[in-house]
């Protein structure tokens, strides 16, 4: 599954000195990184190194004291939830965060709530643009269903799905606001073999066929040796390492803190 030689383009993303505190515990430490279009990036640490974090700074949900963020060629201090939404930052999470009792077509079309510009009225009476809109709408879900292989459980509440198919279904969501940056906090925990051999495969499809950008955490060295471009090293909140696979694989502090002599 290795890959090798994709095409990246220009910086999409670059965080420059970002330090982010909780009361006087420095969860970040002059963190500075680059994420350029069309790559796949992981972060990798321990428990406790700060890798959520750092996604919570890059969509928003946490705002740092120190440093400055840069989106698109657009420099602010920090990034607003709202706006990382708005200008394609897409999320999943550790913890599933679905709507166990809607079915797995409902929750996917959450996803597309940013893309909707008919009025509250015209939905509620759901006629003309807003009846042409959900038609749209449905049609990009339906391919999304297919993409990820889901169209025998379409109508399925989500709570009855085993976890696998549950991270499956929140992929999907996110791919549904089109994103051109894909945050994943470790979209493989949890799965068997099987099932991150398939995550796996659909990472690298939807970086492929839909060109976007990723960013995940991952605990998982082998999976991280084989589809990512890039590989960032946190530890204690602090950067340690950054660089190809094979440079982060023979880095001696990446290896002290976290991989370990036997690899």
């Amino acid at each position: 599954m290795a890959i090798t030689g994709r095409r990246v383009g220009e910086t999409l993303l670059k965080v420059e000195n970002i330090t982010m505190r909780f009361g006087g515990v420095k969860a970040l430490t002059d963190i500075s990184l680059e994420v350029k279009q069309h790559e796949i990036l992981a972060i990798i640490g321990p428990n406790g190194a700060g890798k959520s974090s750092m996604l919570n700074v890059i969509n928003g949900v946490y705002h740092p004291q120190e440093g400055k963020i840069t989106y698109k060629g657009e420099v602010r201090s920090k990034m607003q939830a709202h706006q990382a939404a708005a200008q394609g930052i897409a999320r999943t999470f550790q913890n599933i965060a679905l709507f166990k009792g809607m079915s797995v077509l409902d929750n996917i079309m959450t996803g597309r709530n940013l893309k909707m510009k008919t009025n509250f009225l015209q939905q509620a009476f759901y006629w003309g643009a807003a009846l042409r809109e959900e038609l749209e709408h449905r049609a990009k879900v339906e391919e999304i269903i297919d993409f990820l292989r889901i169209e025998s459980i379409r109508k399925t509440p989500v709570g009855r799905l085993p976890y696998g198919l549950q991270k499956r279904v929140e992929l999907g969501r996110a791919l549904a606001a089109e994103p051109e940056l894909l945050l994943l906090d470790e979209p493989m925990a949890g799965m068997n073999v099987e099932e991150k051999e398939d995550m796996c495969r659909f990472i690298l499809d939807v970086n492929d066929e839909f060109g976007t950008t990723i960013v995940l955490i991952e605990h998982d060295m082998g999976v991280v040796m084989d589809i990512s471009d890039r590989v960032v090293v946190l530890d204690y909140g602090r950067k340690i390492g950054d660089g190809t696979p094979s440079e982060v694989r023979g880095n001696e502090e990446v290896i002290k803190a976290y991989l370990g002599t036997s690899h």
